[in-house]
């Protein structure tokens, strides 16, 4: 069922892991009505326009779990590019922003606990299913979890795969895997190796999820190769950049080929910074003067970035449309 109107809420959700509240973001399907709002606007990207507190439509819909990146895109509303055309679509779309991952509070502590993160999207799908709002209108029995980037990875722990502890210590002992984040890493005086990673390779599987997409997921490489066969629900593997340059770190073909019933799409066109929201202009201006060191407006080149979001939401939408309401 498509909407005209996509209203937006956020929730407080308790989470004993995180000692303290989630800040969650829900798109959903809307009547008119509601305070117009911009979400994911910033100094670098353009926001996306929903109503806040909007009536919702009449009706029952499928769930999708989001999960974000770090850095810039390290918040749920950093992702209203994919998440408001979901909800146009038909869809609930809800998104807990991972804390430590982005912002003042950012940490490279807590953004290496990659293993809280498939639980703080466990707590928030918990929270809808006793919120006074949506759960009249959720179909429990249709959840699908989309990750991006490090959510990408999130999506797939949700799904069965286990992180191995032992891969994860070492990520961060060369700059081979991911030098900007690993640097960081360093520089923050964290050293993987002395702590207690037995949390790390626990099962997080979700027996809720019915489908998963993962789009640039990182980092596949601390992932335990022999878990990915234990997969047993439907996924759908994206990565973005030209054949034979994505980084070993968030490259999926091989996985695609060990999970049982797994799709890969490469579109060679794009690149990681198309996660991003659209540039605003002279983005990339002012992220050379801040330093921030990463390309963050250049796609592949040839298409605009509005162009291949355009493509993203069709792939994402459609694969979901199949996988949640058995459309051909």
């Amino acid at each position: 069922m498509a909407a005209d109107h996509v209203g937006v809420r956020h929730l407080n959700v308790a989470s004993e892991q995180r000692a303290g509240d989630l800040d969650v973001t829900v798109w959903y399907p809307a009547t008119e009505g509601g305070e117009p709002v911009l979400r994911g606007d910033s100094i670098f990207f353009s926001g996306v326009p929903a109503a806040l507190n909007a009536p919702m439509v009449t009706g029952k819909f499928p769930l999708i779990l989001l999960s974000h990146g770090a850095g810039l895109g390290g918040s749920a509303q950093a992702m209203s590019w994919i998440a408001t055309p979901l909800a146009q679509r038909g869809f609930i779309v809800i998104a807990p922003t991972h804390p430590g991952n982005t912002g003042p509070n950012r940490s490279a502590a807590e953004t290496m606990k990659l293993w809280l993160r498939p639980v703080d999207l466990t707590d928030a799908l918990n929270a809808m299913q006793t919120d006074a709002f949506f759960r009249e209108y959720s179909r429990f029995d249709r959840v699908g979890v989309l990750g991006l980037s490090m959510g990408g990875g999130a999506a797939l722990l949700m799904a069965g795969a286990r992180l191995d502890p032992e891969l994860l210590a070492a990520y961060c002992d060369t700059d081979q895997r991911n030098a900007s984040l690993c640097e960081w890493v360093r520089q923050s005086g964290v050293d993987l190796h002395k702590w207690d990673l037995q949390p790390a390779g626990r099962d997080y599987r979700d027996q809720r999820i019915r489908f998963a997409m993962a789009i640039d997921p990182v980092p596949v490489d601390v992932i335990a190769d022999d878990s990915f066969k234990d997969i047993t629900i439907p996924v759908a593997l994206i990565n973005l950049g030209p054949s034979g340059k994505i980084p070993q770190t968030a490259l999926a073909s091989d996985i695609a080929k060990a999970i049982p019933d797994a799709t890969y799409t490469l579109i060679s066109d794009a690149s990681h910074y198309s996660l991003f929201g659209e540039c605003k202009p002279h983005a990339a201006d002012i992220a050379e003067e801040e330093q921030i060191g990463e390309p963050i407006c250049s796609d592949g080149g040839g298409r605009s970035r509005h162009a291949i979001h355009d493509e993203l939401v069709h792939l994402v939408s459609r694969a979901f449309e199949r996988a949640l309401n058995g459309e051909k």
